[in-house]
């Protein structure tokens, strides 16, 4: 469920009164929002670095694929950071993304956070099907399920401004990982939000939370920080 600490007109569809959104049906996972004081809220193209291009080729070199970058990797305005154990991707605001106050609005901040962590995932050879599966994942049949996700906006982006916002990942006891985000304004480099978030391992045919194998976590952590951040 979404909380959040400015007035309600913050909160607009499919927000309730005071931001409160209903949990979606299912197994999703509960989402917390909050917003730092202030005004009510409501809430590019380059090529790819050359360091993801050569990651990208050189996995689907592996697996007898094409070893070319698609279109959209190629005019992504994201890449894996110099270490390779995180990725930066920059978003333009548009303005079908933002509510009465010309300020991106939480579903937007959700969706770039989504889209973020995805890109993150392919760019490390992860599966492109949604479910960022590593090869051990898809022959056991495992997939990662959000448990919990926690986001705290300080200042909302505004139309036209352009957001960017970091992601990595990092281990979080036997059966989960954690996936962290910081957001910029790349104008000023001023941080204007932050989100965490607690994924667990599934069995895909069973529905049942299972421990992340000693294969897996070799697969997924090798591309996460071992220090935490």
């Amino acid at each position: 469920m979404l909380r959040c600490h400015t007035p309600p007109q913050c909160a607009r569809a499919p927000l309730r009164h005071h931001g409160r959104w209903e949990s979606p049906p299912a197994a999703a996972p509960a989402v917390v929002v909050r917003c730092a004081r202030g005004a009510p809220q409501v809430s590019g193209i380059e090529a790819a670095s050359p360091g993801h291009a050569a990651v990208t080729a050189a996995l689907a070199k592996a697996e007898g694929g094409d070893a070319r970058p698609s279109l959209a990797e190629r005019l992504r305005l994201g890449n894996l950071l110099e270490d390779g154990l995180s990725y930066k991707e920059s978003f333009i605001v548009r303005c079908y993304e933002v509510g009465i106050n010309k300020t991106a609005t939480v579903e937007t901040i959700a969706n770039l956070l989504q889209e973020v962590g995805c890109n993150h995932a392919q760019s490390v050879g992860f599966s492109t099907d949604g479910f960022a599966t590593t090869t051990t994942m898809r022959k056991l049949g495992l997939i990662w399920v959000t448990n919990r996700m926690h986001i705290e906006i300080y200042k909302y982006p505004a139309w036209g401004d352009v957001v960017e916002i970091e992601t990595w990942c990092q281990e979080d006891g036997r059966i989960g990982t954690r996936r962290d985000w910081i957001l910029k304004d790349l104008a000023n480099g001023e941080v204007i939000g932050r989100a965490t978030s607690k994924w667990v391992m599934m069995n895909q045919n069973t529905r049942r939370l299972q421990r992340v194998s000693d294969d897996v976590r070799d697969e997924v952590f090798m591309h996460c920080p071992k220090a935490p951040r």
